[in-house]
């Protein structure tokens, strides 16, 4: 149920070092005014739908389907909200989480949104060149440190999945990889069945142009160009777990750029972390999607382990969860990640995983 596609012998080691661990998950809610532009994301039929995604999802996350959900999961272009089989996940195991606001557009009622606001701010689109000011980057980074701290000595000897949500967050990550100096065009994945490449590849040009970066720039002014919040805060975050914990960085080609930033940061700024502790872990709609390139962009960031939960809704009931095997949606919201975390520490089974993703999506389909 897990497949190495990356660097075997490491992802092999880090398979077993981590087998039967209990799981802790956490999740950084982010906003990017990118997703307010025509066509840039399928998470979310609209702009003006795509505001409220994140929040949807987190209600999903800490409720499961409500009759009068303050945020109800928005319409997709096709298919359901990967939060559904977060949750699944979550409420199955009795997986404990947190989730943190590092910069949302709308700020969450707490009654409906169980979350940790960290006084970030949204991105501005990654076309500005400004997407974030230098100083809320960096103050995002050092919670995520304090907070990698934190969770370590709280839950010790755990395997900790970090997750992320930020409609087009593959076109900010696309801008801190090519700002990083990767050539990751064409390389990066989308909700939509094909990738958008041409639509992303000009929305970063712009803002890396607009930015005019050193020749080798500081990774955190990167993310100040042209990235958006969960981005520094998961690194910091994951950085620090890593000198005593397990991490998989959960998510396709936002995880690899969140690596890649972590690599960078800790090179350029002298900090220590433990890459034989950390993999980035997604699913195989992501890692085998052939309008991107997963696993060239994880070779090309060198030495980073990528997983795939081998998952499939080729057998499921439900039309909104087949999408998925379409090439629709893919994932998000840790989804992957969880999938492979409840196969290592828990023995999932395929049939395991779809009985309980089906029973947490049949009450939001009945009342559709």
């Amino acid at each position: 149920m897990i497949r190495i596609y990356t660097q075997q012998t490491q992802g092999q080691t880090w398979l077993t070092n981590h087998q039967q661990k209990s799981v802790v998950f956490a999740c950084g809610l982010g906003f990017t005014d990118t997703a307010l532009m025509p066509n840039i994301s399928a998470a979310g039929a609209t702009p003006e739908a795509r505001k409220y995604t994140a929040i949807a999802d987190a209600e999903c996350i800490c409720h499961g389907f409500r009759q009068q959900a303050l945020y109800p999961l928005p319409p997709l272009i096709v298919g359901a909200s990967p939060a559904i089989l977060s949750r699944a996940i979550l409420q199955h195991y009795q997986i404990p989480y947190s989730l943190f606001d590092t910069g949302l557009l709308l700020k969450p009622d707490q009654n409906a949104v169980n979350c940790i606001n960290l006084g970030g701010q949204k991105a501005r689109c990654v076309s500005t060149g400004k997407a974030l000011e230098l100083s809320t980057v960096n103050k995002l980074f050092e919670q995520g440190l304090t907070w990698g701290e934190t969770l370590a000595t709280q839950y010790s000897g755990h395997l900790f999945v970090l997750g992320e949500c930020v409609v087009a967050g593959t076109t900010t990550a696309l801008g801190v990889l090519m700002g990083l100096g990767y050539d990751a065009h064409q390389k990066v994945n989308s909700s939509y069945i094909e990738c958008n490449h041409d639509l992303k590849g000009q929305i970063v040009q712009t803002g890396l142009e607009k930015a005019n970066l050193n020749p080798n720039p500081d990774p955190f002014t990167v993310v100040a160009a042209v990235g958006d919040p969960m981005q520094p805060f998961i690194a910091g975050m994951a950085i620090a777990l890593s000198r005593t914990q397990g991490v998989l960085l959960a998510g396709g080609t936002q995880m690899l750029a969140v690596y890649a930033l972590i690599q960078r940061i800790c090179d350029d700024h002298q900090l220590d972390f433990q890459p034989e502790n950390m993999v980035v872990g997604t699913t195989r709609w992501v890692a085998e999607d052939p309008t991107g390139d997963t696993v060239g962009l994880a070779n090309l960031i060198g030495d980073v382990p990528l997983l795939a939960t081998q998952l499939s809704f080729q057998e499921s009931q439900y039309s909104q969860l087949q999408a998925y095997e379409q090439g629709y949606v893919k994932e998000g919201v840790g989804a992957g990640g969880l999938a492979i975390a409840a196969h290592l520490a828990y023995g999932a089974t395929q049939a395991e995983l779809l009985t309980m993703i089906e029973r947490t999506i049949a009450p939001y389909l009945a009342a559709a």
